[in-house]
């Protein structure tokens, strides 16, 4: 059987670039503005895209005003479930992802609001798995700090068999099983904890390698600890992020990028930073030094490590580690025909069943990549010219669960 590539739409209006509210083809307040965000997801539903996702925070990260105030996507956004049940009356194909915490959340409830958003839509609902952050989550739930990491993990392995129990079972549920059976189930831990998770219970695992022969590895080692679980490789899709900007000319992408670059506060870039490092305070270090050593993460552990492993390979100060993480070095920019080339080699390779698309700014990239990658990917016969079924699970090929408590 032919592979078939598969994209979903990360969408963070007004951008994922942390300046991208200050780019003057944005709506600063996209994040909250309905029918942008319906318009960002109808582009994706033309183009035939698996899944619009959409990330969430339950608390604003715990950073200075100053910092605050130069920024709008981690504090000026829709409640994801909420925002999946209104595109879904207004959509009728495209896949719906959204993310909900294992440790801010109680099992019935989410059970009972992933089961009507599946209902709504037509069986068109994903759940990405997540077991938050940081510490200003925290705070919003009477905790004076984050959960440890282990505690996190334990906990999500017991929610989530309390909420597939509840989705298999008539029960206390309230609400008939899913048209998909469950949700499909996304998730994106890269520790040794989070892999074991993901290869157990994940349908789709949303990466974050950047490098073809690291990506490579992590595509076969978490297809193998799927395989230890007794399943199919078949039955765990592998998505790493790709962020793009193209145009017509490498001139004209280069100069796209550039414009967007020159929107970032410094200030912001230096707190993105101390954030990807576990929330490390940064205050007190010469920013031409390098990054001193690092206390262990009680954040995203895989994030720390790449980023510190990249300061000390490359031999970056803090100064100039800040700036290229704002700059987003892992954004692919060129014209088309290499985005495509970039596709579908790390889709041969194989590194990735698909992709997850990153748009730095919105509409222009999103609308950049479906106007001129994605004929070129349909000319190739690498991507779909229109949807064959009705369900997330039909675009991506997975099979509805049975009931664990059904006949087998």
């Amino acid at each position: 059987m032919t592979r078939r590539l598969h994209l979903t739409a990360f969408l963070k209006p007004p951008g994922e670039y942390l300046a991208a509210w200050r780019h003057p083809d944005t709506r600063a307040d996209a994040g909250v503005d309905f029918d942008t965000v319906l318009s960002f997801a109808r582009t994706a539903e033309a183009a035939k895209f698996d899944a619009v996702f959409f990330a969430d925070l339950v608390g604003v990260p715990l950073e200075s005003q100053d910092v605050l105030s130069r920024v709008s996507v981690v504090n000026d956004s829709f409640e994801p479930t909420t925002l999946l049940a209104a595109l879904a009356a207004v959509t009728s194909r495209i896949g719906l992802i959204a993310t909900a915490s294992t440790t801010y959340n109680e099992p019935y409830h989410l059970v009972r609001t992933f089961a009507s958003i599946d209902h709504i839509s037509g069986g068109r609902a994903g759940w990405n798995v997540v077991t938050s952050l940081n510490d200003g989550e925290a705070l919003n739930f009477g905790r004076d700090a984050h959960v440890g990491h282990a505690d996190r993990y334990a906990r999500a392995e017991e929610f989530f068999d309390v909420v597939t129990g509840l989705w298999d079972t008539a029960g206390p549920r309230s609400i008939a099983r899913p048209p998909q059976g469950r949700p499909v189930i996304v998730q994106a831990g890269a520790s040794e904890a989070g892999k074991q998770f993901a290869a157990r219970v994940a349908e789709v695992v949303f990466s974050g390698q950047r490098d073809l022969a690291r990506a490579t590895e992590f595509y076969a080692e978490i297809k193998d600890r799927a395989a230890s679980f007794g399943r199919s490789p078949d039955e765990l899709k592998v998505f790493p992020a790709l962020s793009v900007i193209t145009a017509e000319t490498r001139a004209a992408a280069e100069a796209k990028r550039d414009t967007l670059r020159a929107l970032m506060p410094p200030q912001v870039a230096l707190a993105h930073l101390a954030y990807l490092l576990g929330g490390f305070d940064l205050t007190g270090h010469p920013l031409d030094g390098p990054l001193p050593e690092l206390p262990e993460s009680n954040q995203s552990k895989s994030t720390q490590l790449d980023v510190y492993l990249r300061a000390r390979q490359r031999g970056r100060t803090i100064r100039q580690l800040a700036a290229e993480i704002s700059d987003d070095s892992g954004t692919v920019v060129g014209p088309p025909e290499e985005i495509a080339d970039h596709i579908e080699r790390w889709f041969g390779a194989p590194a990735a069943d698909g992709f997850t698309l990153v748009f730095p700014y919105l509409p222009g990239t999103l609308d950049d990549f479906v106007q001129l990658v994605l004929p070129i990917l349909r000319r190739r016969g690498l991507f779909r010219a229109g949807y064959d079924g009705t369900t997330l699970r039909d675009h991506l090929g997975l099979r509805r669960p049975t009931s664990r408590y059904g006949p087998s």
